[in-house]
């Protein structure tokens, strides 16, 4: 089961240095909105994973707040790049 974990985790700090990268870097606000997005779902799923690896449900608050922040920030976002100007 060690070896599942450190397997995990470096895939999930690989998405994580993904994401980063890609909101340093996106040449629009829709890429780095799009990161930013799959950063907050990143951690989502490191915290789900330490539920299951250790057996509890501490965090359940943590993970809704998160997904609710995604939501919004999404819509906020959204609704910005709708209601400019394309010219």
């Amino acid at each position: 089961m060690t070896v599942v974990a450190y397997v995990v985790g470096a895939l999930f700090a690989f998405a994580g240095l993904a994401s980063v990268i890609r909101i340093v870097r996106g040449p629009s606000i829709l890429d780095r909105m799009i990161a930013s997005d799959m950063l907050l779902t990143t951690l989502i799923c490191v915290l789900a994973a330490d539920m299951v690896f250790n057996g509890h449900t501490r965090t359940i608050p943590v993970i809704i707040v998160l997904a609710l922040s995604a939501v919004f920030g999404s819509i906020t976002v959204a609704r910005y790049v709708s209601k400019q100007d394309p010219s």
